[in-house]
């Protein structure tokens, strides 16, 4: 067996449940850092209701005193249609989708039914979405000429917050970056600054600082210059997880990516609420929407595509507080 030759299609909720489900849902869904939406009704709109203060009263007479009416705000996410193309020569695609199989427990490689082989074409093709979606959720523009232009991510809308000075935000020289101490300093400058509103929030466990990269790593030797001995023990056994004062370090994870781009600053720091920051997926309400992965004769080569909706959004800016190396 050379080839892969079998044509599949996927809609509906097979579409919803082999594909899009088990990378934006659970588990898959926190490791995004941020809050998901999947499948809500087009167009997707969050509701935003300010809680009232000061509602107890005494009680000393009968009557209504409970004011007026809670405030409520709508924010709309702009979905863009997309797709998701990739080919592959038809050898390589077999022995991409061999190594999945072989990764499997329990497979008998001379007797490979169409559903082991589905599965492996499947967590192939799932792989490769699962990155895109999360790489244009960062870093995607949609007045750029190319690349990932699909939809707008939280650093095109930040920055436009930025320049619109519509959210608290300071600046760095790469020499402060030279002093791990600093990294400290900056974490502790984005949470003094934090509107009380978010500092209030800290007991929910939802806030978090997204960083890039380079902070993260600081922030990592600035943990190593202490003089104790877990100190050393983390030096050597590596963090699985980074935080300040109690608040998670996020490492976003998008320096490749960044290397390319002009456009975004390379270098930042981000303290605000994960539910702030939102990113909706719909594969239900729009026709036409499917994964679909066939084999191309006369180009021997093997074919995958998937059409969706994507989008993001900020919630409210006044929950964002950030910094950038200028």
């Amino acid at each position: 067996m050379t080839y892969l030759e079998n044509s599949k299609q996927y809609t509906g909720s097979d579409l919803e449940n082999i594909f899009f489900r088990p990378i934006l849902t659970g588990d898959s869904a926190q490791e995004l850092g941020v809050r998901v939406l999947y499948n809500m009704p087009q167009s997707t709109h969050i509701q935003l209701w300010d809680g009232q203060r000061n509602i107890l009263q005494k009680f000393t007479s009968a009557g209504w005193a409970g004011g007026t009416a809670t405030k409520r705000v709508e924010k709309a996410i702009d979905l863009q249609r997309v797709k998701a193309e990739i080919g592959f020569s038809a050898a390589d695609y077999f022995s991409m989708v061999y190594e999945k199989i072989a990764a499997i427990t329990d497979t008998n490689m001379e007797d490979l039914s169409g559903t082991i082989l589905e599965q492996a074409e499947t967590e192939l093709f799932r792989q490769a979405l699962a990155e895109n979606i999360r790489a244009t959720m960062w870093i995607g523009d949609t007045s750029a000429d190319s690349g990932y232009n699909t939809f707008d991510g939280f650093l095109k809308i930040i920055k436009d917050l930025v320049t619109e000075q519509a959210v608290y935000n300071i600046t760095y020289q790469s020499t402060d970056l030279e002093d791990p101490n600093y990294i400290a300093e900056l974490l502790d400058k984005l949470w003094v600054n934090a509107e009380p509103r978010v500092q209030d929030m800290k007991g929910d466990g939802h806030l978090a600082y997204f960083v890039s990269s380079d902070i993260c790593h600081l922030y990592e030797k600035y943990l190593d210059s202490k003089g104790v001995d877990s100190a050393y023990v983390d030096t050597v056994n590596g963090r699985p997880r980074l935080a300040y004062h109690g608040i998670p370090i996020i490492d976003v994870r998008i320096g490749s990516y960044l290397e390319s781009l002009i456009t975004y600053h390379r270098s930042f720091c981000m303290l605000t609420d994960t539910r702030n920051l939102v990113m909706a997926v719909n594969t239900a309400d729009m026709p036409g929407n499917e994964v679909r992965m066939w084999y191309n004769p006369d180009e021997m080569e093997n074919r995958q595509r998937a059409v969706f909706m994507a989008g993001c959004t900020v919630l409210d800016e006044s929950l964002i507080t950030y910094a950038y190396k200028q």
